[in-house]
């Protein structure tokens, strides 16, 4: 997966394209990519702006508005020709809000991954646990071998979050989770003595993972 680290990296929009949404008075996204998709929004978005710019009232005196200011004082943005520079780690807490629901997973809360948003994977870690595999694990698993983005803010001081982890192809995922777990759990029947005799829940646990007893 690749790092999208909000503090370090900066988006890029074309000027056209960012004027004619925030004249539309429609409700946008600005991806990670810098392209600006409009309402319904694909289940797979991963944004760093959502929203609306409301038209100026015809009671303003000053009827322009920069651009620099558009997207409200959390983001920072540069004019550079056809192209604007957007900044966005000041904006973190909206852009977590703006795609928790879409990722699949969380580590932004400090207290750990409690869950995958896919029913298969969630089956798999919730299953996985009765070993003490846990969802970390898993996810560094996904981390260093599939295919999507990190979305995180990450400096030294202060120490924002970890990040919502997003994979590009959800099957390649299921497996990828499926052997790690089968190989640890396989490992621990092996190598542990706390697994010497088994719970039925843990026996259940090996049957999800076909593994024989």
């Amino acid at each position: 997966m690749k790092k999208f680290n909000l503090f370090k990296e900066i988006i890029i929009v074309a000027k056209d394209d960012f004027l004619r949404a925030a004249n539309s008075a429609k409700r946008f996204a600005v991806r990670y990519d810098g392209k600006i998709v409009f309402e319904p929004f694909e289940p797979d978005l991963i944004a760093i702006y959502e929203g609306s710019i409301p038209p100026l009232s015809p009671l303003a005196t000053n009827l322009s508005r920069p651009i620099s200011e558009m997207l409200g004082k959390d983001y920072r943005i540069v004019e550079d020709e056809d192209r604007l520079l957007i900044k966005a780690s000041g904006a973190w807490q909206s852009i977590i809000s703006y795609n928790q629901k879409r990722a699949l997973y969380d580590d932004t809360t400090g207290d750990g991954i409690a869950e995958f948003s896919d029913k298969v994977l969630e089956d798999m870690g919730w299953h996985a646990t009765e070993f003490n595999v846990s969802y970390r694990e898993i996810v560094e698993q996904f981390e260093e071998k599939c295919e999507g983005i990190l979305l995180c803010i990450e400096q030294e001081e202060p120490y924002q979050f970890s990040g919502l982890g997003f994979v590009f192809d959800i099957e390649n995922a299921r497996e990828i989770g499926f052997d790690y777990c089968v190989a640890s759990i396989k490992d621990k029947l092996e190598n542990d003595d706390d697994f010497a005799t088994l719970t039925d829940d843990e026996e259940e646990a090996a049957l999800y993972f076909k593994i024989p007893l």
